[in-house]
């Protein structure tokens, strides 16, 4: 018999966070750490009578010290619950309607799956695991055989896992499991090709986490000469142009991103030729633009989180209203503004705030709210999940109202 995980003892305010549904411990929900804990160790999360509340992965090496498993005594996270869990996730994947022709989705989505610190993504027959924490990642290589056979009963062909190495420049995939996988592969995002670079690409390759506001651009571009801000590889750019834009510059500080973007317009049979693809800091591009009387009408900014912890708060907001500002100063009247934020630590009020009349100016009309898509699941009581904001906003018209066209 293995021996019986050791407790944590929780203080009351902890306990209704956890029975509201919220996965998290934080270290000062928690009396006393037991010696020798370390990241993965599965424990027992107990009230002040000692009775059983949960069970938990430890990591107290983080200030979030325990990711809820199970809760109250029937469910043993054990190789087995663990297999259940995942072929209840891939399962829900497969009853999702809106994903339509599309190969390159959110197989696992941590917490929101109930397999905290675990992301899965499929890029057709590739598995891209990703950890978050020191917890997660030695949970996962305990149990690489029910994870690898899931995903291997799921016509996943290989699994690579992303982490960040020493002295590189930043995440990289190693292969992790099955066949050896491709450094790049084009995946199909609603009939869309896109290429994906597998071993250096952001997140786990791609941004899957946008891929329906992609969808909602492409349905609001037709006739707009459109400006994406922060591009990347292309996405927002090619569902521009796929959607009738007449041109699109694509702005972003690295030129690899543009190189993957122009691959992308060539699978769909696009000459990258015909739009503007220009490295240079997002800033500087929109000073310049609004200094020689540049207009776009449809402008996407989707920046890197520019608050990665609370203490950075304050001063992200102040970037995003400044950047805000920005963009509104190049939209043709009536033009459509859609800003983002991946920042977890800047609610959806908080973001609002940054896009009122005094960061754009008076008459602009909130259109749309969105966030993600219905492959990565939350629970209501976990905010932290419900990271992305996606705000859809009309610049004041000469005329007439702009109207949107539904999705």
């Amino acid at each position: 018999m293995p021996p019986r995980p050791r407790r944590l003892a929780l203080f009351d305010r902890a306990l209704g966070s956890i029975a509201s549904g919220h996965p998290w411990v934080y270290r000062e929900s928690v009396a006393s750490l037991p010696p020798g804990l370390a990241p993965g160790d599965l424990v027992e999360l107990v009230d002040g009578r000692g009775a059983l509340v949960g069970r938990a992965l430890a990591d107290p090496t983080s200030p979030i010290v325990a990711r809820v498993l199970t809760t109250g005594e029937a469910e043993r996270p054990d190789s087995a619950w663990l297999a259940g869990k995942l072929a209840a996730a891939f399962a829900l994947r497969r009853s999702l309607a809106g994903l339509g022709d599309t190969d390159a989705y959110r197989l696992v989505y941590g917490e929101g799956d109930g397999l905290p610190g675990l992301v899965i993504d499929r890029y057709r027959d590739v598995a891209v695991l990703r950890t978050d924490g020191a917890a997660a990642a030695a949970w996962l290589e305990r149990e690489r055989e029910a994870v690898w056979g899931a995903l291997a009963a799921e016509g996943l062909r290989s699994a690579a896992l992303r982490e960040t190495l020493k002295g590189a420049e930043g995440p990289k995939a190693r292969p992790w499991a099955g066949d050896e996988p491709p450094a790049s592969l084009a995946v199909r995002e609603h009939g869309t090709l896109m290429e994906v670079d597998l071993v250096r690409g952001q997140k786990t390759g791609a941004f899957l986490d946008q891929r329906e506001n992609r969808r909602r651009v492409r349905s609001l571009a037709a006739g707009r000469r459109a400006l994406n801000l922060f591009s990347y590889a292309g996405g927002f750019s090619l569902a521009a142009r796929l959607g009738g834009a007449p041109h699109v510059t694509s702005v972003d500080r690295a030129a690899g991103g543009h190189a993957s973007a122009q691959r992308s317009y060539r699978l769909n049979g696009l000459d990258p030729a015909a739009d503007a693809f220009v490295t240079a800091d997002a800033f500087a591009f929109l000073e310049a633009a609004a200094a020689r009387g540049e207009r776009w009408g449809l402008v996407v900014s989707d920046p890197p989180s520019f608050a990665p912890n609370e203490r950075s708060k304050a001063r992200a907001l102040g970037a995003y209203r400044a950047l805000h500002a920005a963009c509104a100063r190049v939209l043709e009247p009536g033009g459509l503004f859609c800003a983002a934020s991946c920042s977890s630590h800047v609610g959806p009020d908080e973001f609002l705030q940054t896009l009122d009349a005094r960061a754009l100016g008076p008459g602009f009309r909130l259109c749309e709210e969105r966030g993600l898509p219905d492959d990565h699941p939350t629970s209501p009581a976990w905010r932290e999940g419900r990271y992305l904001k996606f705000a859809i906003l009309a610049a004041p018209p000469h005329a007439r109202p702009a109207r949107l066209r539904q999705s």
